[in-house]
């Protein structure tokens, strides 16, 4: 292949990247700089240009998305299939190589994998064998903990020796959960990463094999690497000169999950000789003005790889900046914008509503309901995660291990068959007392119930064995009651007996890839699909409707227009952030991440007064908010006659109009916002009210009958009352 082929639609930044020599290479990727297409291009130079085989590439990322995608693109740049090829995530890779390599890795070779909630039950049934209470020792406290070890390669008898009591009895559950899980054959994600570590680590000739098999190894989003991670891609890649990595510290927003930002500068130092730095600055999302407002956020931080985005594009329109007097407000606002973009013929798939917790998108849920608009809360409960999914896929977890535990669990009463929490409770006690899976205890327990859910599930297997796999699945739906169990559900019944039939159709449509499953029959590799799909909180295809979604999620997405609401302090930054140096960049760096989603105009609101954790505030705007220069911003409110207690914050200048606001994506002027009269009430008139006291009018909304007013009472907070009755006094 023509060179040019490859490299003639990129800038040179991209080129210079894609063209390196084989030493190690760091691409600094700003927001919108084409990284995956660095990536890709890469790859098809190693294999046109240097003769690599495609066997000899690994390339990492961290979403299943992401890695699809990687191989899409692959396969239309070089016309080559790449199912065989070593694209995948990290715990995909992982999790292939322990499949491959069971016995090495002292695993069984049909160990299971389980995802964060079945990780969770195991947790909560070791808790009360240990009879320690769960409200005390929190299972997801648990949880966290043992992750946290096994992210930063500690396993239980590597923990120091402690005085402390409460370190003791972590430690104590740690080596009590790593027990079970191996006896019940399971692994939790990150046993993945860390069991493919030690796997490497601990076979010198296996680790020579992969590093000569691996020639060049590409990593995705390096600035999300762990420990473990890091570790792992050192081991494979060590005197090899071989690792092509990009990321982006400005884009590092994962540090509470274990991602390392320090990675980024760990490897200039520790990679002899120096490699080679190439920083991707242009951008083609975003317009100007909103690169601008990137730049300056960013550039409060310290210690940062210093670069600046930039665009070819038009300046665009100005940010605009709205100061809702509540949250209330704030969503009517929002979803009146929406409206009327939608009227004038845009598309409401375009528009991304982003916020800092999830705990603020019910306002705008609510609004959405009232106002008949579409819109779906990206990153919600997926597919694989449904209770009905989980049931039915525990069955033929079972089917396929009887000694899965946490599987046993889940379906021991499910439908209800008459083992109540103390039988369950006598199973787990000889478990325990024998040392031996839950499985092999019921065959001790000899009571009628157990013996039919045992006659069961044995009787499952049989039938099962030589069916398709649709045909399995189909059988465990039906035959172990789940279908007519669920249907009874009288809220949902419906909709989980389609999720049951969705279930069926998914085993049908399942690719079962022989050559790179090693050690798997066709259910375990559906069942580890599962698994891993599981893991991902992506939202799935729907029609055209609203996105709502907090700005973690957020990250590699982009819209037409994007509202990043609630930029208060104390709610963005959070509170629990603004005196911590390290957590407080890391907000800062998210804020970087929420405005360089949008690729033509971002809208930015804060409430002056807002019903948060159970009180109500008075917030500043937020210092990001700050950060953005005068110039690029364009005020939408007036300022009117509201009235604020006296120990609360007064408006701040972000509240003072500066210019009009037109409509979204619309070059039409449009008049500033004026108050909402209804009668003799409007926004900002004082009002005093017989039970509640003096307020400030917040809203005004319907006509007639159904006419109403919000009201923020300093007394009580906000109430909404029908004009009709309210009785109200203006003052």
């Amino acid at each position: 292949m023509d060179i040019n082929k490859i490299t003639d639609s990129l800038n040179n930044a991209q080129r210079e990247a894609v063209t390196a020599p084989s030493q190690p290479v760091l691409v600094l990727a700003g927001a919108g700089s084409g990284k995956t297409r660095v990536l890709v291009h890469r790859i098809a130079w190693q294999i046109q240009m240097r003769q690599l085989s495609p066997h000899n590439i690994l390339a990492v990322t961290f979403t299943n998305k992401a890695a699809k995608e990687m191989r899409g693109r692959i396969e239309r740049l070089l016309d080559i299939p790449t199912q065989r090829m070593w694209i995948g995530t990290f715990h995909g890779i992982a999790h292939r190589l322990l499949r491959r390599h069971a016995a090495e890795a002292r695993l069984p070779d049909n160990f299971q994998v389980m995802d964060a909630s079945d990780q969770l039950r195991v947790i909560k049934r070791l808790l009360n064998a240990l009879n320690m209470d769960e409200k005390i020792w929190m299972p997801r406290d648990v949880q966290w903990y043992i992750n946290a070890q096994k992210d930063e390669g500690i396993r239980a008898k590597h923990l120091p020796d402690t005085a402390d009591p409460h370190e003791q009895q972590l430690a104590l559950l740690y080596r009590a959960y790593e027990a079970q899980c191996f006896r019940a054959g399971l692994v939790d994600f990150a046993e993945l990463l860390l069991r493919a570590l030690e796997l490497l680590r601990d076979n010198e000739e296996l680790l020579a094999h992969y590093q000569q098999q691996f020639r060049q190894v590409h990593v995705d989003e390096f600035q999300d690497t762990n420990t473990v991670q890091y570790e792992w891609l050192g081991l494979l890649t060590k005197d090899q000169n071989n690792l092509f990595m990009v990321g982006d510290d400005d884009q590092s927003i994962y540090g509470w999950r274990g991602a390392k930002i320090e990675n980024l500068t760990r490897f200039m130092k520790e990679y002899f000789p120096t490699p080679i730095l190439v920083k991707l600055e242009q951008n083609y999302r975003s317009t100007g003005n909103i690169l601008k407002a990137a730049n300056c956020v960013i550039a409060k931080n310290q210690g940062r790889m210093d670069k600046e985005l930039w665009t070819t594009a038009d300046d665009g329109e100005l940010l605009a900046v709205y100061s809702a007097f509540n949250e209330q407000d704030e969503a009517h606002f929002v979803v009146e914008r929406i409206r009327a973009y939608v009227a004038t013929g845009g598309k409401r798939e375009d528009t991304a509503i982003l916020y800092r917790s999830n705990a603020q998108s019910r306002q705008f849920e609510e609004r959405l309901m009232i106002t008949g608009t579409p819109y779906r809360v990206y990153g919600g409960l997926r597919f694989f995660d449904r209770a009905e999914i989980k049931n039915a896929l525990s069955y033929l977890r079972l089917i396929a291990n009887r000694h899965d535990d946490t599987a046993f669990e889940r379906v021991i009463n499910t439908p209800t068959r008459g083992i109540g929490t103390k039988m369950q409770d006598d199973l787990r006690n000889i478990a325990r007392e024998q040392g031996i899976s839950l499985w092999a205890a019921a065959t001790l327990l000899n009571t009628r119930a157990i013996q039919v859910f045992s006659a069961l599930i044995n009787a499952l297997s049989e039938q099962a064995e030589g069916l398709e796999l649709c045909a399995q699945v189909q059988l465990v739906v039906e035959k172990s009651g789940l279908m007519e169990f669920h249907k009874k559900d009288k809220d949902k019944g419906e909709e989980k007996v389609e999720n049951l039939e969705e279930l069926v159709n998914a085993a049908k449509l399942f690719y079962f890839d022989k050559d790179n499953t090693e050690n798997m029959n066709e259910l375990d590799s559906f069942l580890t699909h599962a698994v891993l799909e599981s893991a991902e909180q992506q939202g799935d295809d729907a029609d055209d409707c609203v996105q709502l979604m907090t700005l973690h999620t957020a990250k590699g997405l982009e819209f037409k227009q994007v509202f990043l609401v609630g930029m208060e302090e104390g709610l963005f930054p959070a509170q629990q952030s603004i005196d911590d140096v390290v957590r407080l960049e890391e907000e800062r760096r998210l804020c970087y991440v929420g405005i360089t989603r949008a690729r033509l105009q971002l809208t930015i609101t804060h409430a002056e007064a807002r019903w948060l954790y159970g009180r109500s505030t008075y917030p500043k705007p937020s210092r990001f908010l700050r950060d953005i220069p005068a110039d690029l911003i364009s005020n939408v409110r007036m300022q009117t006659t509201a009235s604020y207690p006296a120990n609360s914050a007064k408006p701040s200048e972000f509240s003072k109009p500066r210019s009009t606001y037109p409509p979204l994506m619309s070059t039409k002027p449009a008049a500033t916002r004026t108050p909402i009269v209804t009668g003799r009430y409007k926004t900002g008139q004082k009002v005093s009210h017989a039970k509640f006291g003096a307020g400030v009018v917040v809203r005004c909304e319907g006509e007639g009958d159904k006419e109403s007013v919000v009201v923020n009472f300093k007394q009580v907070g906000q109430k909404q009352l029908m004009l009709a009755y309210a009785n109200l006094d203006v003052l």
